[in-house]
């Protein structure tokens, strides 16, 4: 495999490969190819596994790794699409490889977005009576119903500070915490989501808040237990949470945006709490009558 480019003005011994290619024999170290590279390597993905997911060679994805080639926008984009690069790290390759950003980062406060908010808004309010909270890629709360604030009730005001972020809030020995029955449990399902996050995608943000909340201190494993004697046959690891001296269970899902076009969409996520058993049920059904 070729890792060094031809000396320069010796045009007879430049490679070719179909025509695809166009040399760079500086060999740059810090364009798009070492970015592919990375993306590539974290993915665990083979340069002939890659080639043969988009179309291309082995040999071409090396010169694009080493510098040789620069790669078509429509092939960057087609690489990212097949390592799985998150929207914003497309951007981030196409402007390495002297493309222009494809996808916009539009606020969601912008008056294009009217329709997405109010979407947001209907589908929060839809699943009333459950808990139900909109994040972004660092779990900051965009928004959420009123199943999710009546837990907020007794948290202090410095742990509610905005922007309030759905990680922290839930394991700050200040924030939910002291409410969590299996707080043992639902902490370690906590830090392994976002440890599988950050090895996928790269995110100082992320990062920031997994170093921070991972080093919150733990109650006592007296304190964090599963009951003794529950009937319940739980599906999935639930979060038992105290509310008003009931224990209540739930079980978490979260939805993304399909193949999104925006930056800001592609990083929302929805997540939903449902009832993992009759009794929780029951009580939010009473409780928000």
């Amino acid at each position: 495999m070729t890792t060094a480019a031809p000396a320069k003005g010796n045009t007879k011994g430049k490679a070719k490969h179909k025509g695809r290619e166009k040399d760079n024999t500086k060999g740059n170290a810090t364009g798009v190819g070492p970015l592919l590279r990375g993306w590539r390597e974290r993915r665990r993905v083979s340069q002939l596994e890659l080639a043969l997911r988009a179309d291309s060679s082995a040999r071409h994805i090396s010169f694009i790794e080493t510098g040789r080639s620069r790669p078509s926008e429509e092939l960057v984009l087609r690489l990212a699409d097949h390592l799985d690069v998150p929207v914003r790290d497309r951007n981030s390759l196409l402007l390495a490889a002297g493309y222009a950003p494809r996808f916009r980062e539009t606020p969601l406060a912008d008056p294009s977005m009217g329709t997405l908010r109010a979407s947001l808004e209907q589908l929060l309010t839809g699943y009333e009576p459950y808990p139900a909270l909109v994040v972004d890629a660092t779990y900051d709360v965009i928004a959420a119903n009123r199943g999710i604030a009546m837990f907020l009730e007794g948290v202090p005001e410095h742990v509610l500070t905005p922007p309030l972020n759905a990680m922290r809030l839930t394991l700050h020995p200040e924030g939910l915490a002291p409410k969590v029955r299996n707080l043992r449990e639902w902490r370690g399902h906590l830090l392994h989501q976002m440890e599988r996050q950050i090895a996928l995608q790269r995110s100082d943000g992320l990062r920031a808040v997994y170093e921070e909340v991972a080093a919150y201190p733990v109650a006592d494993p007296g304190a964090d237990a599963f009951d003794a004697g529950t009937e319940v046959p739980y599906f999935a690891l639930p979060l038992r949470i105290e509310h008003d001296g009931h224990v209540l269970s739930f079980i978490s899902s979260i939805s993304t945006f399909n193949t999104p076009m925006d930056v800001t969409v592609a990083e929302l996520a929805i997540e939903t709490l449902l009832p993992a058993d009759p009794a929780t049920a029951k009580y939010l059904q009473t409780r928000m009558a």
